[in-house]
C-alpha cells in the first residue's frame, strides 16, 4: 500500500518550508494537487502530483541538512526573498532550507536552519518544554527584586510567562532559559519592569551550544543530531501540544453517580455499609410495619362532600337596606366583667363663656 501522509506534512518533507508555512500556502490557494486546488488536511501520497506556484514539488529521498547559524543583529528570520536581509539571502546555501523558530532582527545569536520540517514542529510546539539560552544586557543595573519577578513569571500578551530560570551576570547583564517562545518575550518582560533591552543573544538550543564566530555557521555532527533526536523523541508532532493539558490529580476512580431503580426492600431496616466505610442511616417505615399504609393516591372529591349537610345548607339572601352598625348584645354582662377597683371617670362639664361675659378675661389678667 502506497504510504499516504497529509499534505503539509509531505512539503515539509521535501524541505520546501515547515509544515505550518505550508498550511499558510495551502490556505492562500497556492497549492494544487493532481491540478485541483489543495484543501488543508487532505492526504497525499508519492504518487500524487503537488504544485506549489505551479512548480512541481517531489518527496526528498536523501539525508535532510542541519546547520546552526550565529545569526548577526539585522537579519530577518524569514524565508521570504523579498523582505530586505533575509536569513536565506544572507546564507545563501545551494539547498532549499527554512529557519526553526525565529530571533527577533535586532537579536544575535543561535539558530537552526533545516530541509527537515518533522524536526521543526518537534522542537518549536509550546508543550514540548525544550530549553533556550540567552544572555541579556539592560540600561539599568540589575536587582535582586527584578531578577525573583523574571523568574516568577511576567503578565504579557494576555497571559502569564512560564517561572523560569534567571541568574544575574553582571551589574546591568543577565542570562535566562525559557521553555516557551512567545513573541518578543524577553523584551516584553523587562520592558514591563521598566527596562530596555540593548543587547540579547541567544547561546544554547537543547543540548546545542554556540561556539561559532558572529555570521558563520556549520553542520551539525551525527552525534549532535542523534543526541538531539533522542532528546525530542517524546516530544509531540500534532497541533494538540500547542495547548498544555492537566493531568489528573490522583488514580482514584469517579463516582458513579448515575441513575438507578432502587426499591425499599434493598435498604432493609438496619443501616446499610458504604463503600466508604460508613453506615447509612435511611428511615425505614418501621413504626408500625403491620399497620395499614396511607393512600395517598388522588381521589375524585366533589364540592358538596366536604360540607357538613352534604350540600343542603340554605343561605337566605339578606335583606336589603341600611346596615345596623350597632353593637349587638351577646349575652354577656360587661360590667360583670370589669374589676371592682374599675371607676368610670366622671364626666366633665364645659360652659362657654363669651367675651362680653363678665366672668371672661383675657391672658395676662389674674
Amino acid at each position: 500500500m502506497e504510504n499516504v501522509k497529509r499534505l503539509n506534512k509531505f512539503i515539509g518533507e521535501t524541505g520546501h518550508c515547515s509544515r505550518r508555512e505550508a498550511d499558510e500556502i495551502i490556505s492562500a490557494g497556492r497549492v494544487t494537487v493532481n491540478g485541483n486546488p489543495a484543501e488543508l488536511g487532505m492526504k497525499v501520497s508519492g504518487e500524487d502530483e503537488i504544485r506549489i506556484d505551479g512548480k512541481l514539488i517531489v518527496e526528498k529521498t536523501g539525508k535532510f541538512v542541519y546547520l546552526a547559524l550565529n545569526k548577526p543583529p539585522g537579519i530577518e528570520c524569514t524565508t521570504n526573498t523579498d523582505v530586505k536581509d533575509n536569513i536565506i539571502d544572507f546564507l545563501n546555501y545551494p539547498k532549499r532550507i527554512f529557519p526553526i523558530g525565529r530571533l527577533d532582527k535586532a537579536s544575535e545569536g543561535l539558530i537552526f536552519l533545516t530541509d527537515d520540517g518533522e524536526i521543526v514542529n518537534k522542537i518549536l510546539r509550546a508543550r514540548n518544554n525544550h530549553e533556550k539560552e540567552y544572555e541579556v544586557v539592560v540600561d539599568k543595573p540589575v536587582t535582586d527584586r527584578f531578577i525573583e519577578r523574571m523568574s516568577k513569571g511576567i503578565p504579557i500578551l494576555d497571559t502569564v510567562t512560564r517561572e523560569c530560570f534567571v541568574e544575574k551576570t553582571g551589574k546591568d547583564s543577565f542570562r535566562i532559559i525559557l521553555t516557551q517562545g512567545l513573541n518578543r518575550q524577553i523584551r516584553r518582560m523587562c520592558e514591563y519592569l521598566g527596562f530596555e533591552v540593548l543587547k540579547l543573544k541567544r547561546v544554547r538550543i537543547i543540548n546545542i551550544t554556540l561556539d561559532l564566530p558572529l555570521g558563520r555557521h556549520r553542520e551539525l555532527t551525527p552525534d549532535e543530531i542523534s543526541q538531539l533526536n533522542l532528546l525530542i523523541e517524546p516530544s509531540s508532532k500534532t497541533e494538540e501540544a500547542s495547548f498544555e493539558k492537566r493531568e489528573p490529580k490522583s488514580d482514584t476512580p469517579k463516582r458513579d453517580f448515575q441513575k438507578r431503580d432502587f426499591q425499599k426492600k434493598d435498604f432493609g431496616d438496619k443501616p446499610r455499609q458504604t463503600s466508604s466505610g460508613r453506615q447509612d442511616f435511611s428511615r425505614s417505615d418501621s413504626r408500625n410495619p403491620d399497620g395499614p399504609k396511607r393512600d395517598f393516591q388522588k381521589k375524585d372529591f366533589k364540592r358538596e362532600d366536604s360540607k357538613p349537610d352534604g350540600g343542603n345548607r340554605n343561605y337566605e339572601k339578606r335583606e336589603s337596606g341600611p346596615r345596623d352598625f350597632e353593637r349587638r348584645d351577646s349575652g354577656r354582662n360587661e360590667d360583670s366583667q370589669r374589676p371592682d377597683s374599675f371607676q368610670p371617670a366622671p364626666k366633665r362639664k364645659i360652659e362657654i363663656i363669651k367675651k362680653d361675659d363678665p366672668r371672661y378675661r383675657k391672658d395676662g389678667d389674674f
